[in-house]
């Protein structure tokens, strides 16, 4: 399988004023296309944007972040992209990784990025995420079938084939899990790869509650009985 062509950048973002536009010059900086899609902030972040070589997207409402990725698989897929990475608008993820998830996207469907390969990047987490994400990794396993080493990471790869199997239903923190669902269903390589997560003040403030942890398990439960 040779090196993806159209590669979108899918940013969901809600209320990140002006972090959102070093995120994206940042970005820019790799050459793929980008696809900013807002949920519904209250104030809309075109205006500090408009100037960018971007796609912009905006819920006029706000859905949630994993109805905000569907709307840029969506976008992305429909302009003819043949991957699509997910990344985070608060700035925490590491760009320099897109080459080694575009290297390894090589050999499977979909890459996860994980804080938990590597004992320097782990050690970067905060001890209560971690706690969480032990949590967040057998709930992944119970739902999915899947035993991972991180969850809820949100840094992530997905080639044409992922984006044309994976269509969201949960709009909220519950797509995590959900996106493994799929993929399993859907017989979908996935292969996990070491990143490491820049935590700042201000991406702790924007993380999740403990919790949501719950609010996620109950929609996943929900989820299963409907």
């Amino acid at each position: 399988m040779r090196m993806p062509e159209q590669v979108y950048i899918v940013i969901p973002s809600y209320n990140e004023g002006a972090v959102l536009r070093k995120t994206v010059e940042s970005v820019l900086k790799t050459g793929h296309q980008v696809v900013v899609v807002d949920d519904g902030s209250r104030e809309n972040p075109w205006p500090s944007l408009n100037d960018l070589p971007i796609h912009f997207v905006r819920h006029p409402i706000n859905l949630g972040q994993g109805a905000a990725l569907q709307t840029g698989m969506d976008y992305a897929l429909a302009h003819g992209a043949t991957a699509v990475i997910h990344l985070d608008a608060d700035g925490q993820h590491d760009i320099e990784a897109i080459p080694r998830f575009l290297e390894a996207l090589k050999d499977c469907d979909i890459v996860l990025g994980s804080r938990f390969l590597q004992r320097g990047d782990a050690a970067l987490v905060p001890r209560g995420k971690r706690i969480l994400l032990t949590f967040a990794r057998l709930v992944n396993y119970v739902f999915t079938g899947l035993w991972l080493t991180d969850a809820h990471n949100g840094y992530r790869c997905l080639n044409r084939r992922a984006l044309e199997s994976i269509h969201l239903t949960e709009n909220r923190m519950a797509h995590a899990t959900e996106i493994l669902s799929l993929a399993h269903t859907a017989h979908l390589r996935i292969r996990e790869i070491p990143v490491t997560i820049h935590y700042t003040d201000y991406s702790r403030a924007k993380g999740q509650k403990w919790y949501n942890s719950l609010n996620i398990l109950f929609d996943l439960i929900l989820n299963k009985l409907m």
